[in-house]
C-alpha cells in the first residue's frame, strides 16, 4: 500500500513484483504523470496511490488526477486509490473526485479512522462500478472475518450520515492545530523544515540535526514521552525516499502539553 506502511506515493503492479515511485520534496511532492508512464511496462496490471498523500499531504489537483485516470484506462490498468484521508482537505474545493466515479474499473479505499475520525469502530469500504471484482473480494474476505461487529457497522453508518459535518469539525481541529504547530517550528527553524499539508492530519517534517532523525526521536521519546514517528519505521527500497524526515499528526485535540514537553526536551540539549 502506498503510504501504508512503506512511503511509496504511487506503486504499480506487475503479476510478479512491484515498483514504487516516490513524491519528493524537491519537486513540491507533486505527481509526475511523465515519470509515471516511463515506468508502465507491458504487463503492468496495478497502479496504486493514496490522496490526500500520507505522509506529506499533498493533493495533486483535478486535472493532473483526472489525466492518470485516463492514462489507466487507456492501457486497460487497473487504478486504486487510498482515500482515507478525503474530506481532510485545508481547502475543500481541493477534493478530488473519489475514482470510483472516474473510472469503471477504479477502486477507492476508505475507511471510518481518519477523516471520520473514528478509529474505535473498525470499519472500512472498498467502492468500484467493477461488480465481478468486488464478488471477488468478498469472497475473499470471508477467509480473513465473517463480519464487523453489530454496532460498529450501525455507528459507521450513523457517521457517514453525518459526514460532512464531522469532517468540517476535523478539519477546524487541524486547522486550528497547525497554527500551533506553525508558531513552534518557528522557534526551531534553523533546526526543522515545516511545511502545511494540503489535506490530511499527517505532516512530514524534516530533521536538520547533526545527530540524525532516528537518534533524536528516541530521545524524545525516552526524556520527554513525545512519540514522532521517524522516516526509517516506514522505509521503502526506494533510493529517493526521504530518510531524514518524520511524521507527526496534527489531528488531535488539545496538542499543546506535547508541543511544550517537546520545547522543553529541545531547551534542555540548547537544540
Amino acid at each position: 500500500m502506498p503510504g501504508y506502511p512503506s512511503m511509496e506515493s504511487l506503486a504499480l503492479a506487475t503479476g510478479a513484483e512491484v515498483t514504487g515511485l516516490a513524491l519528493t520534496p524537491e519537486d513540491g511532492w507533486v505527481l509526475d504523470l511523465d515519470r509515471l508512464e516511463r515506468a508502465l511496462r507491458t504487463n503492468t496490471r496495478l497502479v496504486a496511490v493514496n490522496f490526500p498523500h500520507n505522509p506529506s499531504g499533498a493533493v495533486p489537483d483535478a486535472s493532473t488526477f483526472q489525466a492518470l485516470v485516463d492514462l489507466c484506462d487507456a492501457r486497460g490498468i487497473r487504478l486504486f486509490c487510498d482515500e482515507v484521508h478525503r474530506g481532510l482537505e485545508l481547502d475543500p474545493a481541493r477534493r478530488l473526485t473519489q475514482v470510483a466515479d472516474l473510472s469503471p474499473t477504479a477502486v477507492s479505499l476508505n475507511v471510518t479512522s481518519k477523516s471520520y475520525g473514528l478509529p474505535g469502530l473498525r470499519v472500512g469500504w472498498l467502492a468500484s462500478r467493477d461488480r465481478a471484482l468486488l464478488a471477488r473480494l468478498e469472497r475473499r474476505k470471508h477467509y480473513t472475518s465473517i463480519s464487523n461487529s453489530g454496532p460498529g457497522e450501525f455507528l459507521a453508518a450513523l457517521a457517514l450520515r453525518h459526514g460532512e459535518a464531522i469532517q468540517a469539525r476535523n478539519r477546524e481541529i487541524v486547522r486550528g492545530n497547525l497554527s500551533l504547530f506553525d508558531a513552534f517550528f518557528a522557534r526551531w527553524a534553523e533546526l526543522f523544515d515545516w511545511e502545511h499539508p494540503q489535506g490530511g492530519c499527517i505532516c512530514f517534517p524534516r530533521y536538520r540535526g547533526a545527530d540524525g532523525v532516528e537518534a533524536f526521536c528516541q530521545d524524545l521519546v525516552e526524556r520527554a514521552g513525545v512519540l514522532l514517528a521517524p522516516a526509517s519505521l516506514f522505509r521503502s527500497s526506494l533510493a529517493d525516499t526521504p530518510t531524514d524526515r518524520f511524521r507527526v499528526g496534527v489531528g488531535r485535540s488539545k496538542p499543546e502539553p506535547a508541543l511544550e514537553a517537546m520545547q522543553r526536551f529541545l531547551e534542555r540539549r540548547g537544540g
